[in-house]
């Protein structure tokens, strides 16, 4: 299960940058407008465009890392 991972890196990584979910179940037209086909899927926004994306579960570590990186 990613989301105890997800809240670890989120906390590390506030104030800085902001994590959150979003349940493409319940939120399908948005999950659709961004073309979400697997879950977890991680998409990196910056001043409101995409500028990254990674599906599949990652540790909290590797969350961090994978921000910092596209930072």
């Amino acid at each position: 299960m990613m989301a105890p991972q997800f809240e670890q890196a989120a906390r590390e990584l506030e104030p800085r940058i902001r994590l959150a979910k979003v349940n493409t179940e319940v939120e399908q037209v948005l999950g659709a407008r961004f073309g979400i086909r697997s879950i977890p899927t991680l998409a990196l926004f910056r001043n409101g465009r995409e500028i990254a994306r990674q599906p599949g579960a990652m540790g909290a570590a590797d969350i961090v890392r994978w921000v910092q990186a596209h930072l």
